[in-house]
């Protein structure tokens, strides 16, 4: 396993327990909506990348999975968001959690602990949470080339299991 598969791993095992620890054991958590600041900022990230894809590869996002996570690994791939562009790379983990949350029932929420104040994905009541804004950023910040598609796989496979099966699938 080369050193950036072995990371990516490593990554991903670290945050499945991360999400897999319940709410129940930190005393000091607490989740609220997002406020409206929230709101706008978020909207203000997805509005960049919509611009940078747009001017740059002559695509939109639309909410559909294959495009979305195409066009996210275009802009790593063309080295139009770079490593050191922190802003930008969190927007992109706006835009897949976004698909997350359409495709897994979840919704974006505030969630404070004793590490600080996150945006995170709930999936519906629960005490299982995806941090997405961050899933992108922190790999590429350290060198990891992980596709998005990956990223986006490993944060889909956590949730999946606890969604309700269809009828008649």
């Amino acid at each position: 396993m080369s050193p950036a598969k072995f990371t990516g791993w490593l990554l991903a095992v670290v945050t499945a327990l991360l999400v897999a620890v319940s709410a129940a054991a930190q005393p000091n958590l607490r989740i609220s909506e997002p406020s409206n600041l929230d709101r706008q900022y978020m909207d203000q990230q997805r509005a960049l990348l919509q611009d940078l894809a747009t001017s740059r590869l002559g695509r939109s996002f639309t909410g559909t999975r294959a495009n979305d996570l195409e066009i996210l690994q275009l802009l790593l791939d063309r080295g139009l968001v770079r490593p050191d562009q922190t802003r930008e790379l969190q927007a992109m983990g706006v835009i897949m959690g976004d698909l997350l949350a359409a495709e897994l029932n979840m919704h974006w929420v505030i969630y404070e602990d004793a590490q600080g104040r996150s945006r995170a994905l709930r999936y519906k009541e629960t005490d299982e949470y995806l941090f997405p804004i961050t899933m992108i950023s922190r790999r590429r910040e350290v060198g990891n080339q992980t596709p998005v598609i990956d990223i986006y796989q490993k944060a889909y496979d956590l949730i999946a299991p606890l969604t309700p099966a269809l009828p008649f699938s």
